[in-house]
């Protein structure tokens, strides 16, 4: 009787551990917007209080046009929280709510530009580019190693030059490995991720995952589901091919007419408010993704530092802060 007891208790904790591991390895993720500003506790409750357990922290170079091969960062005349310094300082305060970390350093090019459309014009400028983003993610790969986050994201829509220059990403790679042990992916636009060729490298399949869902004004959620069918049989022979998790490095809607139409757009031109919209667009990927073992989670966009002033329901662009889309990310966030 006593051996049937002692194997029960072992069966119970082996159980309540596998049952808490398969909670945390969900991402249930922010996409948290540098300021001006550095954080405190305050900022970081509302992150809490939507049952985030990771934070994307997003430092910041910029290059002066598509064919400029020079990315100034770290300086004194960016924001806060664009520089080293201000994502650590964020990444102190967010691990006070025992939030993980993704740091994830992008490229802002003058005047919006995309940034998957960068692509030099001789090889000198090649090869100025290739050095100066190998310093700027370096960077901020050590920065990673320096506070243990959990994973690091070596770029952002990049699509020409990774297509460009494919044999600097292979060394890339293995330079950033060198500076940062901890779990690697890479952002791929929703139709740049097929193209990318290094997934063998990396630990996760990164996708800012904004896919055309439904042309409909005001879409059902049968709408987007239906309209999700195909991107996902794509998406999860992706993960079989590769044997490896995809990320969504960044998901989310505007609260817009036709927000599922392509979601991709954050100009002004799109400014009629549809909340219904983003809430039915927002709970059908849940709906089809948050239940898959090969789907790892993640980073819902964007999340900006002073809860109380942004989103509400006069907001048409993408955060979830203040609008019933909120709730919805709550919910998911908890199972």
């Amino acid at each position: 009787m006593k051996l049937f007891k002692f194997l029960g208790c072992i069966y119970f904790f082996v159980a309540s551990a596998c049952v808490g591991q398969q909670k945390q390895d969900k991402i249930d993720g922010i996409s948290f917007v540098a300021s001006r500003d550095a954080i405190n506790q305050l900022h970081v409750a509302p992150v809490v209080n939507i049952n985030a357990n990771y934070a994307a922290i997003m430092p910041f170079g910029f290059i002066r046009e598509l064919e400029h091969p020079e990315i100034i960062f770290n300086t004194e005349r960016q924001w806060f929280g664009e520089t080293r310094k201000g994502a650590k300082q964020y990444v102190e305060e967010l691990r006070k709510g025992n939030i993980k970390i993704m740091v994830k350093p992008q490229i802002w090019v003058s005047r919006g530009e995309f940034t998957g459309f960068i692509k030099m014009n001789s090889e000198d400028n090649w090869k100025a580019l290739e050095d100066s983003y190998s310093k700027f993610i370096l960077e901020y790969a050590s920065l990673s190693q320096e506070i243990n986050a959990e994973i690091f994201c070596i770029g952002t829509e990049l699509e020409n030059f990774i297509a460009s220059r494919p044999q600097f990403w292979e060394t890339l790679i293995i330079e950033v490995k060198k500076v940062y042990k901890g779990k690697l992916t890479y952002a791929a636009n929703w139709n740049e991720y097929t193209k990318t060729p290094f997934w063998e490298q990396l630990d996760y399949i990164g996708i800012d995952a904004y896919f055309p869902v439904s042309e409909l004004k005001t879409p059902t959620i049968e709408d987007c589901k239906a309209g999700w069918e195909s991107h996902k049989s794509e998406i999860k022979t992706y993960s079989k091919t590769f044997n490896k998790p995809i990320l969504f490095t960044e998901f989310g809607y505007r609260s817009v007419d036709f927000s599922g139409k392509a979601p991709w757009r954050s100009d002004r031109e799109m400014g009629d408010v549809n909340m219904e919209a983003q809430l039915n667009t927002t709970q059908a990927l849940f709906e089809m993704f948050w239940h898959e073992d090969w789907f790892a989670g993640g980073f819902i966009w964007k999340w900006f530092h002073d809860h109380e002033r942004v989103g509400g329901k006069d907001n048409s662009q993408f955060t979830p802060q203040n609008k019933p889309v909120e709730a919805i990310v709550k919910t998911y966030y908890s199972k």
